[in-house]
């Protein structure tokens, strides 16, 4: 089951949530701060166990997406994409209002104003309740970038891209070399091993899917960016 409710992957940062409910999963989607950018609270439906992915920019409006009540969703574990300033400016905020887990790769934890609780690696897993996060390292946009993949039993992969995919080409680099290590990254661990129907959550602006994307990678290398 994949039910769309409201969602249609574009949110405003003064505008409403965004929702999709798979069988275990709820994604609900919203963008704080001056920067637009994405923040996705993950919900195991089974344990109303919650991940939140990037706190950023906006503390109030994240306490506002976890909820207030007493019935609220247990938010165990924040994850940090990358080391950018813009995805973590909430962090400290959240993660201390809830008593969280904060994760992030190994070669951005350095930046962060709050030392992750857990360094992870390509390959390893983020559990949200019962549901399993496959960490995918995509380096380029910064050291330790990473990306979230849930393989949904029942349905499409979800993928969870910070800054380094988005619709119509990979995040920005700061070399020519940072880019081929990231378009290369981005071609081989989602684009040559996950199937079209996979649909992305970028960090910012609108989420897609690789099947959308794939016609052009060939473009965005040519280019360079």
């Amino acid at each position: 089951m994949d039910v769309l409710e409201d969602y249609t992957g574009h949110v405003s940062p003064d505008g409403p949530a965004a929702r999709r409910t798979l069988d275990a999963l709820t994604i609900t989607k919203v963008s704080v701060g001056p920067m637009d950018n994405n923040a996705y609270l993950l919900v195991c439906r089974a344990t109303d166990e919650a991940l939140l992915v990037d706190a950023a920019a906006d503390p109030r409006r994240l306490s506002d997406l976890i909820g207030h009540s007493s019935e609220r969703p247990r938010l165990k574990t924040v994850v940090t994409t990358h080391q950018h300033a813009d995805h973590w400016g909430a962090l400290g905020a959240v993660a201390g209002a809830n008593g969280s887990n904060t994760v992030a790769h190994a070669l951005d934890a350095g930046v962060l104003p709050v030392p992750p609780d857990v360094l992870v690696e390509h390959g390893d897993v983020v559990r949200v309740g019962e549901v399993p996060l496959e960490v995918v390292h995509l380096r380029g946009h910064t050291p330790g970038s990473i990306a979230l993949l849930y393989r949904d039993p029942g349905g499409r992969p979800h993928l969870f891209t910070g800054d380094s995919l988005f619709p119509g080409g990979v995040g920005r680099t700061a070399s020519p070399e940072d880019f081929a290590s990231l378009i290369d990254d981005v071609s081989a661990r989602i684009f040559d091993v996950l199937p079209d129907e996979t649909w992305f959550y970028p960090g910012h602006g609108d989420d897609s899917t690789l099947g959308s994307e794939r016609p052009h990678l060939d473009e965005w290398r040519s280019r360079g960016w």
